[in-house]
Formats: structure tokens, sequence, C-alpha cells
């Protein structure tokens, strides 16, 4: 479904997935500042349509990224109304707190599909387009439970862990094609994942933090790639 959209044509273009909120929404403020033209997607239709009040160079389309009809339907709508792909940016995921033991299997498949499968899904749908460009830059937002085991992390560790896995695999073939693979890999962020914390404000990141280190490392040379970025509060990892 499109949400009152601009036609986009002539400038660079960022598609990113969860654009509306945390992390997704910083990158997009952070890119739209700098003048890029914003493709994304998130499942709230109000919130898009928010984003299209606020930016003025942005495309919005509904798409729960756990379904892979509708990531596949939006990687058709990026392709029709994009002159070129220049950043795709996998930012949608959910973490539901929990241990394998005690997990339902509907846990462990949730996070799996929304936090693996759809950077799958939308890659492998977009990046044809982006090998006959010859250019352009991935960007994976993994997580610090990418390479560390957390008490009550369950399936998130084990799908995080897993897409680190495939954005590491994704460099390494696309190294020779002229794309850069970015892992970045966040400790605790403060977005919709830890409301109802106690915790400080201060005890965590800003999203926009994350979203800045990802401009600089976009913005570095062409034949550069920063192909992780770890990032945690000063303080250090919570709850491990």
């Amino acid at each position: 479904m499109i949400v009152k959209n601009h036609v986009l044509c002539g400038m660079k273009t960022v598609v990113i997935t969860g654009v509306t909120k945390g992390i997704g929404y910083a990158m997009g403020q952070k890119f739209h500042d700098a003048g890029f033209e914003i493709i994304g997607c998130a499942r709230n239709v109000k919130d898009l349509d928010r984003l299209r009040e606020e930016w003025e160079n942005f495309m919005g389309f509904t798409c729960d990224v756990s379904q892979k009809d509708q990531v596949l339907r939006f990687a058709k709508e990026v392709e029709r109304n994009c002159e070129s792909i220049d950043l795709l940016v996998n930012n949608a995921g959910i973490f539901i707190p929990g241990y394998i033991h005690q997990e339902t299997p509907e846990t462990f498949e949730q996070q799996l599909h929304t936090n693996l499968f759809s950077a799958y899904y939308l890659t492998n749908a977009l990046l044809p387009r982006m090998v006959e460009q010859q250019k352009g830059t991935i960007v994976n937002i993994c997580s610090t439970a990418s390479i560390t085991a957390y008490t009550n992390g369950g399936s998130y560790c084990i799908s995080k862990f897993a897409l680190y896995g495939f954005s590491k695999v994704l460099r390494a073939e696309l190294k020779d094609k002229n794309i850069r693979v970015i892992s970045v890999l966040p400790g605790a962020t403060l977005t919709d994942s830890w409301q109802g914390t106690d915790l400080p404000h201060g005890r965590f990141m800003e999203a926009q933090s994350v979203a800045e280190s990802v401009f600089m490392a976009y913005n570095l040379p062409e034949n550069t790639v920063i192909e992780e970025i770890i990032m945690r509060p000063l303080a250090g990892d919570i709850g491990n």
C-alpha cells in the first residue's frame, strides 16, 4: 500500500526497513537532512503519514517484514520507484526476551522471520539491480547480541547471530562488485525495545548516535569500507 507518496527521482536514494521508529527513524532523518531521498516501510499507516508530513522526499509503504510476500512486494515498489539504490539499510527487527528452554516455537519463528528472513529476502530481491549498477552500500543492523550470548536473550540472540553471519557472507561475495557491506552491532539503544525500563536514559545510547556512525561510514570514499561498527554505552552492556 502506497501512503501519500511523492515521485522520487534524480537524487541519491536510501531504502530503510522499520523507518518510522528508533534507529530506522534516526537513520532516515540523518540522510534526509543530507539531501537523500528516502524509501521506507513500516507496519503502521499513521506513522508513515507522519513521515510524509515531516520529510519532503519520502516514499512510504506498509509492510510487515515478518511476511515474505509483503517484503517481496516492497522490493518491487522500490525497484519501480527509484532510479538507483544507493544505500539499503536492513533495520527492522523485534526483541522478545526469553530463555530457549521456555520459549514457544512461535517466539523463535517470529524473531527469525523479522530479524533475519526479512533482510535476506529484501537484499536478495534488490541485489540484481545493485550488481547491475556496480555500486551501492548495504547496512545490516545487527546487535552486540550477534557476538555475545545474553542471558534471557534466547531466540533474539540466535536471529542476530545469524544476521551477522549473513552480513559477513555478503561482504565476501560483493567486494569485487563495488558494493560495500557494513555490519552495525549496537548495544543497548534507547528505542521502543526498552520501553518501560527503570534504567536511566543515560545508561543507553541514542539512536542518533548509530545513525551518525552509519552516515560517517557511508561517506567514506567508495574504495573504502568499514566492515563492522561495534557500539556500546560507555558503561558497557546491560544485563550480562
